[in-house]
């Protein structure tokens, strides 16, 4: 599951004052599990550039928890530097972005800020770099539709739909009294604001940035409407969350659209990806970069249609959500995680209710779920 924590994590600032994004970067390629990786385990410190083709350079921004970080791209442009992803609107992040902007970037403008998705890791801090450097906020549509929502939606205690929600699930009185404590709205407490007007962005489009044209390619599920950038001409894919090397991204059923199918989406967007060619060199938002596009989007497809034939066996009696961690993630989920690993259960459950393997009923506000 893609999540962060509260704890912070930064990196010792190591730059180099040049004025071009062209930094080179080493490391032996290895392979594992059907991935080639042709920088091996070298990755950006804080501060520094890394060149993957010409025109395009790899940073990474400190992300709290273990995760670690947010891999950020950044594009030679006409008139100066795309960027693509941002980071979080924390202390660590945005020294980060002055050590960039004081060593690689030194004399170099931002000419607009790319967001792949609403997340705050990756629109966090798009608001500062705007309006830094006067330039324009390119996203989907929905994408900025939620991030403006969900900055705006602020209050001291959550909406009542969101105690049916827990309730729902399975969650117990301590659980919700402890979430209901931490008030509503912290989305907004990471991300800067976002700005009231962008250029919207639309599966097919052409993005003419530098000297390469990226082709914005859709998926949904894990969000939205995430826009990966793909140039097939340079063998490049740009994938954000939509496609990771080592870890699966989260698809949640969430409070804002319960009789939704995020997981239904996820999958039939992990179809669409593989129309994409195999041999691109896919720069991810976590992990390293990699090649050996349609064998990850395999084993991702594989993972979650096994957990759904696992769920379907486990509810040869009735189940709630919380009764279903075991089997989908193999570990105790702690009171940090419960929410992301509830709206991770219930997209299955949804997912075995859409396709007719389940059956849901309501007693007393709890869901539960069994075999159809």
């Amino acid at each position: 599951m893609v999540r962060t924590s509260p704890v912070l994590v930064t990196g010792a600032e190591t730059s180099a004052a040049t004025p071009d994004i062209s930094q080179a970067g080493s490391g032996e390629a290895y392979s594992h599990k059907g991935l080639t990786y042709p920088f091996g385990r070298r990755a950006p410190e804080t501060g520094e550039l890394i060149t993957v083709a010409e025109g395009v350079a790899w940073a990474r921004l400190p992300v709290p928890g273990s995760l670690k970080h947010i891999n950020i791209w950044l594009l030679e442009d006409e008139g100066g530097v795309a960027v693509v992803d941002t980071g979080l609107d924390i202390a660590p992040c945005r020294e980060a972005w002055e050590a960039l902007l004081a060593g690689p970037l030194t004399g170099r403008t931002i000419s607009r800020v790319i967001c792949t998705h609403f997340h705050p890791d990756h629109i966090g801090l798009a608001g500062w770099l705007t309006e830094r450097f006067s330039a324009p906020l390119w996203m989907t549509g929905e994408e900025w539709l939620f991030a403006r929502m969900l900055t705006a939606d602020v209050r001291d205690a959550p909406p009542p739909e969101a105690f049916a929600y827990w309730r729902a699930a399975g969650w117990d009185d301590a659980h919700i009294e402890a979430e209901a404590g931490k008030g509503w709205g912290r989305f907004a407490s990471v991300v800067s604001p976002v700005p009231v007007s962008f250029v919207r962005m639309r599966d097919g489009d052409t993005l003419p940035i530098g000297d390469r044209e990226w082709r914005v390619v859709v998926g949904n599920g894990h969000c939205p409407e995430h826009a990966c950038l793909v140039d097939e001409a340079g063998g490049l894919m740009i994938a954000g969350d939509q496609v990771l090397p080592k870890i699966t991204s989260n698809v949640s059923l969430s409070l804002s659209e319960p009789q939704g199918d995020p997981l239904g989406d996820w999958l039939a967007s992990i179809a669409k990806l593989k129309g994409l060619p195999a041999e691109l060199l896919v720069l991810p938002s976590h992990g390293e970069p990699f090649t050996g596009l349609h064998a990850r989007l395999d084993a991702l497809d594989r993972g979650h249609r096994e957990r759904l034939d696992a769920l379907h066996a486990h509810l040869s009696e009735p189940r709630r959500a919380v009764d279903c961690f075991s089997i989908l993630f193999g570990r105790k989920i702690d009171d940090n995680v419960i929410g992301l690993a509830t709206g991770e259960a219930l997209a299955h459950l949804r997912r075995l209710e859409v396709e007719g393997r389940a059956v849901r009923e309501v007693r007393d506000g709890v869901h539960w779920y069994r075999a159809a």
